[in-house]
């Protein structure tokens, strides 16, 4: 039951699509109907609005890292990975917006960062370096992700291997053509809008 009440905790906050409220409350309307069409913060980036993506990267991570502590405070240390995955699931098929969504990294980075610290900095690290040196958000994402369960294997219990690893499988499904892309050498860099 307790496992059951942290999943609909992790699911109630991970689906608060946060890129959309902040660029309809900017004037900006809906974010889903530019670029990639997602409510994550790197589409956010794509109105132009630096302020905007940065703040919804902290909310949509805030909302991962609060799952799983909350859970941990209220459950116990098992449901905070229970809470935190299914957090990624409901910002990915966020059922106010017809089980469409983002992609989960942020909320993803979010809920390592909560649920054992030197793995999501570890993690967001990756990311950062990718980042850098590629500028492609989905090719820094996939590393990171597919990084992040041999971090928690050096930083962490199993169950946070466990969800480290659920983890990194939804956010590879949610990237499918976004990995097309990459090997078709057709994925845009950070910044750009298509």
């Amino acid at each position: 039951m307790t496992l059951a009440l942290a999943a609909l905790l992790g699911l109630a906050l991970g689906s608060i699509p946060f890129g959309l409220v902040l660029t309809r409350a900017a004037g900006l309307g809906d974010v889903r109907r530019i670029g990639s069409g997602n409510i994550g913060a790197t589409n956010v980036l794509r109105t132009g609005r630096k302020d905007l993506a940065a703040l919804t990267l902290l909310l949509d991570g805030g909302k991962g890292a609060v799952a799983v502590l909350l859970a941990g405070w209220w459950f116990g240390p098992l449901a905070a990975p229970v809470a935190g995955v299914a957090a990624v699931i409901g910002h990915m098929f966020t059922p106010w917006l017809g089980f469409a969504g983002g992609k989960g990294v942020a909320t993803g980075l979010g809920v390592l960062i909560g649920a054992a610290w030197p793995v999501g900095l570890a993690a967001c690290a990756t990311w950062l370096l990718v980042a850098a040196l590629a500028r492609i958000s989905s090719l820094s994402a996939l590393v990171a992700f597919a990084a992040a369960p041999l971090y928690a294997l050096a930083f962490a219990d199993r169950w946070i291997i466990a969800a480290a690893v659920a983890i990194a499988a939804l956010v590879y499904v949610r990237h499918v053509g976004n990995i097309r892309r990459l090997l078709a050498g057709t994925e845009p860099r950070i910044g750009e809008r298509r």
